[in-house]
């Protein structure tokens, strides 16, 4: 017995009807029976393709599937219970809300030195920047925090050093190291960072600082500087330095000039003339390191070196080695060269030092004293009333003298035990009372305070006290002051059976050498400046 395609569909909707009655109503409109619009499909149906009807006639099914189609977006749909089980173009699957947030932050080891070689890991993100690792230690070792600090790259391998702006990523900088370089971040003060912003007339000497366009009258160092950051008059840093040339050992003394597009060296003398200059190099893809030991290294004819690096690891021949007369000329070019690749980003990191891309910056620095300590105000108790000091000059005086009082009676405690030798043993005490001070250095040389002075900013006012190295009964206040490292003598004086020290004499005596700092810091005298920043060697 033959079947017909018809008699199978109604048999299959028969079929279908006996196991659900949902889709007995769905397979109805399929077989000509029931209203489409009383119905409702369900929703896993609607892409499920049906048999096409046996009809007459091609017109009629035509007809039928376009009043189908009308009828199908017309039909109201049913109330799916689980909504997040099922995909829709337009939305996702599941809610944001039950997945856990993906860190895109992925952290990383590094390892940071100090002065003292001394080192600490820590654990950081991938978007930290320089200064936020230096808050990071600083909240960890409880330090001050004067904007002074510092992240430095060390390349001992070619002897080259640098300042890691503020604004750097770590994990960038490291990321180009070589895999057999032995690099380090060195965490240390340094306190000529930005003080090019505060006394520009020290970083830009008149010799060696010209302009594009003519000017109408002189200019100042800070107009010098504003043109650096934002005027499209910009000046020229130009002056001979001695360049290594390219594959060789030998040096050769050249004519410079620095300007916007990199820099660029004479070959007919001090020429400035397009036709007479070859460009060097640029610094938008290289940074600027300091040589430390350029005389030993590369056999540079002076101490005041420094290079290009290209951002990307490379080799010894990749640097282009560069060489001044004297420091305060190694200055200029570098803070000019900083200037001129960083621009305005510098003055942000200046005037907000705290503006970071990771947790560390804003959010998470804890203010340098407590509301506690702000609310704090300096009292006279020494009258019969007390008072508040509101002059601050008067307030440091009183605390520097209520300083000097406490350790004069507590030098008299260590040595008054009733004996007869209570004098010499206070002598003894006052004598040795410095060796707890972070700005002495027991037995270092001269060249070992000169380079840690050179390391932390040769601003004015820089200073640590040593040992003499010619006279073991005497000490050495080494300064920074113009650009310059000059050392002073202190000389002990002995007066009525008591020991004294002097910078100018025997005029001004001081029991001790933290009498004799406290009071330079306060006064200038016989030195060029007052001492205002200690160099340390911090451990971390």
């Amino acid at each position: 017995m033959t079947t017909s395609l018809q008699d199978g569909q109604s048999a299959a909707g028969r079929a279908a009807a006996r196991d659900s009655p949902l889709a007995a109503k769905v397979c109805g409109p399929a077989q000509g029976r029931g209203d489409a619009r009383d119905l409702a499909p369900a929703p896993w149906l609607h892409a499920r393709a049906l048999l096409p009807p046996p009809d007459a006639t091609r017109g009629c099914a035509a007809d039928r599937r376009k009043k189908k189609d009308l009828d199908v977006l017309e039909m109201p749909s049913i109330p799916n219970p689980f909504p997040e089980l099922c995909c829709s173009p337009f939305t996702s699957v599941l809610s944001a809300g039950l997945f856990p947030k993906a860190n895109s932050r992925k952290k990383q080891v590094i390892k940071v030195y100090s002065e003292d070689e001394t080192s600490r890991a820590l654990e950081v993100p991938s978007d930290i920047t320089a200064r936020d690792v230096c808050q990071l230690l600083i909240l960890k070792n409880h330090y001050i925090d004067d904007h002074s600090w510092t992240l430095f790259e060390h390349l001992p391998h070619v002897g080259l050093e640098r300042t890691i702006e503020d604004h750097e990523l770590v994990i960038e900088v490291l990321s180009n190291w070589g895999m057999e370089e032995e690099n380090k971040l060195y965490f240390r003060k340094n306190y000529a960072k930005y003080e090019f912003f505060k006394n520009p007339m020290y970083f830009f000497p008149e010799h060696m600082v010209s302009f594009a366009t003519e000017t109408n009258g002189e200019i100042s160092p800070t107009q010098i500087l504003q043109m650096f950051l934002s005027s499209s008059t910009y000046p020229e840093i130009h002056g001979f330095l001695h360049a290594k040339e390219q594959g060789k050992k030998s040096w050769k003394k050249i004519y410079f000039l620095l300007r916007r597009s990199g820099l660029y060296f004479s070959t007919k003398g001090t020429s400035k003339e397009p036709r007479h200059l070859q460009f060097f190099s640029e610094f938008g893809n290289s940074d600027i390191y300091v040589s430390l030991a350029g005389k030993k290294k590369h056999g540079a004819p002076t101490n005041y070196g420094f290079c290009f690096k290209p951002n990307k690891a490379g080799g010894p021949r990749d640097l282009k080695m560069l060489c001044a007369e004297e420091e305060q000329s190694r200055t200029c070019w570098v803070t000019a060269i900083r200037l001129l690749k960083y621009g305005m980003q510098l003055y942000q990191n200046y005037m907000h030092p705290y503006q970071g891309r990771s947790g560390y910056s804003s959010q998470s620095i804890s203010p340098m004293r407590s509301i506690s300590e702000n609310s704090l105000v300096a009292m006279d108790f020494s009258g019969q009333k007390t008072r508040v000091i509101e002059n601050p000059t008067e307030a440091l005086s009183v605390a520097v003298e209520e300083g000097l009082a406490w350790r004069k009676k507590g030098c008299l405690r260590l040595g008054s035990h009733g004996s007869p030798t209570a004098s010499s043993q206070s002598s003894a005490a006052s004598m040795a009372i410095h060796r707890s001070q972070p700005w002495f250095h027991h037995k270092i040389s001269r060249e070992e305070a000169q380079r840690l002075i050179i390391q932390q900013g040769l601003v004015d006012g820089v200073f640590l006290v040593r040992d003499s190295q010619s006279n073991p009964k005497t000490f050495v206040l080494s300064m920074s002051h113009g650009q310059k490292i000059k050392h002073f003598q202190i000389i002990p004086v002995e007066d009525d059976g008591e020991m004294f020290h002097t910078l100018d004499d025997g005029h001004t005596r001081f029991t001790d050498l933290i009498q004799l700092v406290e009071f330079y810091q306060l006064n200038k005298g016989v030195l060029p400046c007052k001492l205002k920043h200690y160099c340390a060697r911090i451990a971390l």
